[in-house]
């Protein structure tokens, strides 16, 4: 029999908790019997957690986090991109003409320069809308590198890999209870066939 304090568990005690002794385990319990108090402070052991089930299709979610934010989610066009086709194609590069009005950050130039305030916050960077962070694998051994790590990081199986190695990772990442982002990739493609 377990006892609360110098109170047996089996007896009826109504008991008061607030929820932060409740988690914590802390000393603030009343116990009141014929609504009258009859201890306080005493020591009560904390609630057991709750214990997860862990079966081939439990979903798998990530570790709470802060709100994405996104700054900006247009891209950078290059300086007079609208005038040369080459120059659209390319990637944004920065003004470096000696006169140049972009450079000097005047206003009206059509065009926004490349700053670190546009920058996102250090702990949501890379963080895919799911919650997870992207980690590539190639292979079993590099999926077992995740088991520790299953609520912050995805596998995503690499493009050059094989259906039937496909296959085995996928097979092995619900054991593990790893997220894979790509698990149905090329095995639709090869059932059919």
């Amino acid at each position: 029999m377990q006892e609360y304090g110098c109170f047996p568990a089996d007896s009826t005690y109504f008991v008061n908790v607030s929820t932060a002794a409740r988690t914590s385990g802390a000393c603030s319990w009343s116990f009141q019997l014929r609504g009258e108090c009859i201890g306080r402070g005493f020591s009560v052991p904390p609630k057991p957690p709750e214990t997860q089930q862990r079966g081939p299709k439990m979903k798998i979610s990530a570790l709470p986090t802060k709100p994405i934010v996104k700054k900006r989610t247009k891209k950078f066009v290059r300086h007079q991109a609208s005038r040369f086709a080459r120059i659209a194609r390319s990637s944004w590069r920065r003004s470096k003409g000696i006169d140049s009005r972009v450079r000097r950050r005047f206003k009206g130039n059509g065009c926004v320069e490349v700053k670190i305030g546009y920058g996102s916050d250090k702990k949501t960077r890379n963080l895919l809308p799911n919650g997870f962070y992207k980690f590539l694998v190639h292979n079993v051994n590099e999926l077992e590198l995740l088991m520790m790590h299953n609520r912050k990081y995805c596998a995503e199986i690499a493009k050059g890999v094989s259906a039937r190695k496909r296959k085995e990772i996928v097979e092995r990442a619900e054991q593990l209870a790893i997220k894979v982002t790509n698990a149905s990739a090329k095995l639709a493609a090869e059932d059919e066939a």
